[in-house]
């Protein structure tokens, strides 16, 4: 008895929360989340709300949480999960068009993002949602990714060297090419790693930079591997999303588009939590670069995704869309008139 009192509660709640939109539960779904902090993490909690909201559109969800990325990929691929939420950059296997959204240098702001994001959760978009058996169901942005350093001294020495850095050791994530052709492209020495290694790597002192969003500051304790000398560069490498991804034929017709708009109307609630992370950390941490070093960082991360469109890692159609959206919104920008453009 307890146990149908609470279902009906839950489905209670969950019809209120939609606003009166109500539909039968079908049957149970597996959610596997992936969080670095398993199931105590902020993604994790996300989720939670997410499950809610999806009662309404026909799916009960059991949610599992994986703190290795790779796994919780390796899960879905194999028909274990019937839904997975991972990184966009994972997530480019299975969807290159939304996985190219984490592109490094595409989205300069949240602003940027948000006119992209909104775009293509669309209806008349839906269809580059669906790749294969899968359907992209929703973006979160995760927040701005920033470079995390050792020692200050590395932001002098790049612009004195002009990219002979190859002292220098970078964390570089092994599921995702644009790192390991921007560490080429630059002359830096790359040491591969996961998500969940990468962070451990740099307090421990085996890299001297890495990369992450704001979050990853405190929850990994970043300011271990800065210690004195280091910091933040404050000049957004990417701007990283979450993605919530289905076997679309394992759900109820009509159900991505359902999510992909509940999942925009806290765009604004999740772009306020990055930026409050970021707010965390004290302003002695961020390394301030010149405008000449801007315009050196944006030409170079052009080159990483010329390149990496070519090679057929990030989609086309991704990339002239943000190019779109970055001349819509500043037309002096040099790509805008530029022959190479994306």
């Amino acid at each position: 008895m307890r146990t149908g009192i609470g279902k009906a509660y839950r489905l209670l709640l969950a019809f209120v929360l939609i606003g009166g939109s109500y539909s039968v539960i079908a049957d149970t779904k597996s959610l596997c989340v992936f969080d670095l902090l398993g199931a105590n993490g902020p993604i994790y909690a996300q989720m939670k709300d997410y499950k809610i909201a999806a009662m309404a559109w026909g799916v009960e969800f059991q949610l599992r949480p994986y703190v290795n990325e790779k796994q919780a990929a390796a899960d879905f691929k194999s028909g274990h999960c019937d839904a997975v939420s991972f990184t966009g950059i994972q997530g480019r296997e299975f969807n290159a068009f939304s996985g190219s959204l984490d592109a490094m240098g595409a989205l300069p702001s949240y602003y940027h993002l948000k006119i992209i994001i909104k775009s293509i959760s669309s209806d008349q978009a839906m269809s580059l949602m669906v790749s294969g058996p899968y359907e992209v169901v929703g973006i979160i942005p995760m927040g701005a990714a920033y470079l995390f350093v050792n020692d200050r001294s590395l932001v002098k020495e790049y612009a004195d060297t002009q990219g002979n850095l190859s002292r220098i050791r970078v964390a570089v994530m092994d599921t995702d090419p644009a790192q390991l052709e921007l560490v080429s492209l630059i002359g830096t020495s790359s040491v591969s790693t996961s998500i969940s290694e990468m962070y451990r790597k740099f307090n421990s002192g085996l890299v001297d930079v890495t990369y992450g969003p704001a979050v990853v500051y405190g929850a990994m304790e970043l300011y271990r591997g800065m210690q004195n000398k280091g910091g933040v560069i404050q000049f957004p490498v990417a701007q990283l999303t979450l993605q919530i991804m289905i076997n679309k034929a394992r759900f109820p017709e009509g159900y991505g588009q359902k999510s992909r708009e509940y999942i925009l109307t806290g765009f604004d609630k999740a772009v306020q939590l990055a930026k409050n992370y970021e707010d965390r950390i004290a302003p002695e941490w961020w390394i301030s670069i010149s405008e000449n070093e801007q315009i050196r960082y944006h030409e170079m991360y052009r080159k990483v995704r010329l390149s990496l469109r070519n090679k057929g890692v990030y989609d086309g159609k991704m990339l002239k869309l943000m190019r779109l959206v970055r001349c819509k919104i500043n037309p002096k920008l040099v790509e805008c008139t530029a022959k190479d453009r994306e």
